[in-house]
């Protein structure tokens, strides 16, 4: 802390409720001391002024040192002018929002989407000093070589639409947190990837290890130079860790079983998942052992469906389903934060044979129906602090992330068009531009991030592919400027409140065949044109 002109006295006083003080009593610590240290202080300073004087104070941070901060607060605001830190802060975040420009109906439909657009950049953060100095996972302090370190990885939220989103709208940046995550690796004394990585210390929360879906989506894209082979083997390290969350058994049985490791089914699918994920890079790789066991590997979702009563359901160890369940609860029903019928569908890498095996798509249009339809009781959600009325639709939870495909699922049904239906409502009902604009927690970006692509008319229900489901844009037109100087433009056309029906999307003036969008017709720019009317296609 720097202040504008030399201060005359000091002091702090502590309100740590200080059991023992040790020899340091000898000292009057609150007046001119040169220590303060606790949990809990105030400090003041006392300065020499005359009327109506403006005293500036800095602030500089640094995770490595105080000679770190000293380096930070000279190189990055050397001078006292308030004006013009804030005007240069000011312009950087305008280049970074102009990288998309939208054009909407109204004007509170852009300050939603551009204060969306915001969230999706206040996390992951720069962990370093500008130097390229930074405290490792291992407490030592590294230098970064070749990136830029990153931290805050939210990943078992942020990976299914917030790195999608960095992928084309911020490669490079997207690209300092991948080699992140595999300095992070290195440090590690598990060999493990993040799973959510806070500053320099692993918290493990939550399910999953989901830098590898962070890593396969940027190696799918051709969006990192990192060494494909480094990452295999530091996905491969993580994905056989036997004693981390239920991974032995994972390995053994095929599951995770509900005996063993409480939300059981919610670990096994995203675990299957991860394996497809750990496949595609052992594809890019040329590995085909590799590629063959973790594409087995991620067929293991089948291992925890009940084809008798239709829903993903735990396991015991002994082979036997657990015979407490209730496909709405959820509370200890092997799922976290979720229940059978909404993450019971998380089954984004093979989205036709999970369909085929819940009885093929007019059955699973209808199952998703009666998801979007049926309303859950109190009790069910009770004991749930990140589930809120707020948020759910029926039992469809869009305030919590691992449903947040199933509005996209339609489209792989005989009923594309109540996609179109779900999203715009969602994006009509759930945001806004008022201090309540979301409908849950946004966890680092990727409840925004979900509203930025469906804004724009598509998402990415399966992160490490190159293709994204068509929806209903919001936007009246919109305009992505690329890291590589292309341009991707957006139209509707007869865009408004009643037109939420997809006619037809042209990419290029070509008209798309199915309900996708390839990353390989965005990552060069282009015109996607989407075509608007009131009743569904068809009809």
């Amino acid at each position: 802390m720097q202040f504008s002109k030399p201060f005359k006295s000091y002091g702090h006083k502590k309100y740590d409720a200080v059991q023992y003080n040790g020899f340091y009593r000898r000292f009057n610590e609150e007046e001119n001391f040169p220590e303060m240290a606790g949990k809990n202080l105030r400090a003041y300073f006392n300065f020499n002024t005359e009327d109506s004087e403006e005293i500036k104070i800095k602030f500089a941070l640094s995770n490595t040192s105080t000679a770190g901060a000293l380096k930070n607060l000279e190189a990055e605001i050397p001078h006292w002018n308030f004006e013009k830190t804030k005007q240069e802060t000011q312009q950087k975040w305008n280049n970074e929002l102009n990288k998309i420009i939208v054009e909407t109906e109204t004007k509170a439909q852009k300050e939603t989407f551009y204060t969306a657009l915001y969230h999706t950049m206040l996390g992951p953060i720069i962990y370093e000093d500008v130097d390229g100095s930074y405290r490792g996972l291992d407490q030592n302090i590294h230098q970064s070589e070749g990136f830029t370190n990153y931290t805050v990885f939210s990943l078992w939220d942020t990976y299914r639409a917030l790195h999608p989103l960095f992928n084309i709208i911020q490669p490079t940046r997207n690209n300092d947190m991948v080699k992140s995550m595999l300095a992070h690796h290195n440090q590690s004394v598990h060999n493990m990837l993040p799973v959510w990585s806070h500053y320099a210390n692993e918290n493990w929360c939550m399910v999953g290890y989901h830098s590898v879906t962070v890593i396969a989506d940027a190696i799918v894209k051709g969006t990192t130079d990192v060494d494909i082979n480094a990452a295999l083997v530091a996905s491969k390290n993580t994905s056989t860790l036997t004693y981390f969350d239920g991974i032995g058994d994972y390995i053994k049985l095929g599951y995770v079983p509900e005996d063993k490791s409480s939300s059981s089914v919610s670990k096994t699918l995203e675990y299957t998942f991860d394996d497809w994920c750990i496949a595609q890079i052992a594809k890019k790789a040329g590995n085909k052992e590799v590629y063959n066991t973790y594409i087995n590997r991620s067929k293991n979702y089948k291992n925890v469906y009940d084809s008798k009563i239709g829903y993903m359901r735990p396991k015991l160890s002994n082979g036997i389903w657990r015979k407490e369940f209730d496909p709405i609860d959820t509370h200890g029903q092997g799922f976290i934060e979720g229940n059978a019928l909404n993450y019971g569908l998380y089954v984004p890498h093979e989205i036709d044979n999970m369909i085929e095996l819940m009885g093929g798509k007019d059955k699973f249009s209808a199952h998703l129906d009666y998801i979007f339809t049926t309303e859950i009781d109190d009790k069910y959600i009770e004991k749930n602090e990140d589930i809120t009325r707020d948020g759910i639709i029926g039992n469809y939870v869009h305030g919590n992330e691992p449903g947040h495909h199933i509005p996209y699922l339609y489209n792989w049904t005989n009923h594309p068009f109540k996609t179109q239906e779900r999203v715009r409502m969602i994006l009509d009902t759930m945001y806004s531009n008022g201090e309540d604009g979301l409908c849950g927690n946004d966890d680092a970006g990727q409840m925004s991030a979900w509203y930025v692509f469906s804004a724009l008319g598509f998402y990415p229900v399966t992160p490490a592919s190159n293709e994204y489901a068509i929806g209903s844009p919001m936007v009246n037109k919109a305009q992505i400027n690329l890291e590589n100087g292309k341009t991707i433009t957006i139209n509707t056309v007869n865009q408004n409140k009643e037109n939420v029906y997809v006619e037809k999307v042209t990419i290029n003036d070509k008209i798309i065949s199915n309900f996708q969008l390839n990353y390989n017709d965005l990552k060069n720019g282009g015109n996607i044109t989407f075509y608007m009317q009131n009743t569904p296609k068809g009809n």
